[in-house]
């Protein structure tokens, strides 16, 4: 062999590595589908990929993100197959009117973008919006698409150079074969966009710098001023209480308790950033449950104000000293107590808990409004809201029961949700405790 082609063939990928890099493709469509959802802050995202990327028609759902199962993912990719097909024939992004079949995970419309490299269209990304997408948010989406179509085009010169048939035996001693200039070709590209791959992935970690760094740079300008100010409120009411008006005593009372509702609030959006950035370390200590349940009634006490609504407990007896992350588990009972309060009127809610196999068992009940079935698998979505008159009706930031499913599988856990329109809502979790 010559030594151009031998360095051709240094390109080549030895065939045992296929399934590993047929599962980092894998990986990299499901991470693209999900940063798309990420990025238009909770809708739905499907990646197609054509078999053959000369025929539009052959493009079947390879990846999805924001659906409830697979089922639910596989009949909106039928609903959605015409425009696909539309799209990768025209070769260019469409934006279409909300699907129905998406319901309000598409209430913003549908962005189709092509996945391109040089003269192959390897499918599309479809990226429902829950609402309408701004300038950024599209760079971002049309950012992730291009690196999509990048990914497949490597991944058809990876296939070509491996299905490449080996040089005759004569042809080793012809330096300027067809063959090896074949292989050097592919080769050639492959490594093109290696540096190419390489270069976008610089970029998305840019972007995501510059998420993070935001989002650290609002929590401190935000939560020192927000603190100083919910310390002042206190101070006057505790050392001058008896000199001011009741009109005084009350505006001051309500903006306590507006300030530390949105402190509460910013340090929930907080924690689900670093949940995501795996920033979030689980620490285990003991834990009184019970007084931990104490202090989340008192807390959701505020929340429930003057509304006929009793909260009861049903914990198991006697109920030992556990070990689990305290403040993490506090943070779920105050969540759930807090969501159960804010969408019941009358009635009740009531907290049962028990222990079994290592595992703690709580349940949340309450007599609210209830959540229809369509959109039971989306309330734990952050920012997700069942209509879109929700955020009018019941205040809050719109983040669902997003930080308490992130909590709970943070600490290794699972939870579920159960609900009938207007009879309530049962929300129970899991988590794995050690004993005492």
């Amino acid at each position: 062999m010559t030594a151009r082609s031998e360095a051709a063939h240094a390109g080549t990928t030895d065939p045992g590595s296929e399934p590993k890099r047929t599962r980092a493709l894998a990986a990299a469509l499901r991470s693209s589908a999900s940063s798309a959802v990420e990025t238009v802050n909770g809708g739905v995202a499907l990646v197609f990929v054509s078999v053959r990327p000369e025929d539009p028609d052959s493009a079947c759902l390879r990846a999805a993100a924001g659906f409830g199962n697979a089922t639910e993912a596989r009949g909106a990719a039928e609903v959605l197959l015409p425009r696909v097909r539309e799209v990768a024939a025209t070769r260019s992004m469409t934006q279409f009117d909300p699907i129905e079949a998406l319901g309000n995970r598409s209430a913003g419309g549908l962005i189709i973008y092509p996945l391109v490299c040089g003269e192959w269209v390897h499918g599309t990304l479809a990226v429902g919006s829950p609402a309408s997408p701004d300038a950024s948010q599209l760079r971002m989406i049309a950012t992730l698409a291009s690196e999509l179509g990048l990914r497949l085009d490597h991944e058809r010169l990876n296939n070509a150079l491996q299905s490449a048939p080996s040089p005759p035996a004569e042809a080793a001693t012809i330096p300027e074969s067809d063959h090896a200039d074949e292989i050097l070709q592919l080769s050639e590209a492959l490594f093109a966009q290696d540096i190419a791959l390489l270069r976008n992935n610089e970029k998305l970690e840019k972007i995501e710098k510059l998420k993070n760094d935001f989002i650290e740079k609002m929590s401190r300008e935000l939560r020192t001023p927000l603190n100083s100010i919910i310390e002042a409120i206190i101070s006057v009411l505790a050392g001058e209480n008896d000199a001011l008006s009741d009109g005084a005593k009350a505006s001051l009372r309500s903006a306590l308790d507006e300030g530390t509702a949105f402190l509460r609030t910013l340090q929930n959006i907080l924690d689900l950033w670093r949940i995501k950035q795996r920033e979030l370390p689980v620490e285990i200590q003991d834990v009184n449950f019970r007084e931990l349940v104490e202090e989340a009634i008192f807390s959701v006490q505020e929340t429930i104000g003057d509304s006929p609504v009793r909260v009861e407990q049903s914990i198991q007896k006697p109920f030992p000293k556990i070990r689990t992350d305290l403040t993490k588990l506090n943070q779920i009972l105050l969540l759930l107590l807090d969501n159960a309060a804010k969408f019941t009127r009358r009635g009740r809610i009531e907290i049962s808990a028990r222990l079994a196999k290592e595992q703690l068992i709580c349940e949340i009940r309450d007599t609210g409004i209830g959540i229809c079935q369509d959109d039971q698998q989306r309330v734990f979505d952050e920012f997700y809201q069942v209509d879109a008159l929700s955020s009018q009706r019941y205040a809050g930031a719109g983040l669902g029961l997003a930080p308490v499913r992130d909590l709970v599988v943070l600490m290794e856990g699972e939870v579920s949700l159960s609900s009938e329109v207007g009879v309530g809502t049962t929300v129970s979790f899991r988590v794995p405790v050690q004993g005492i």
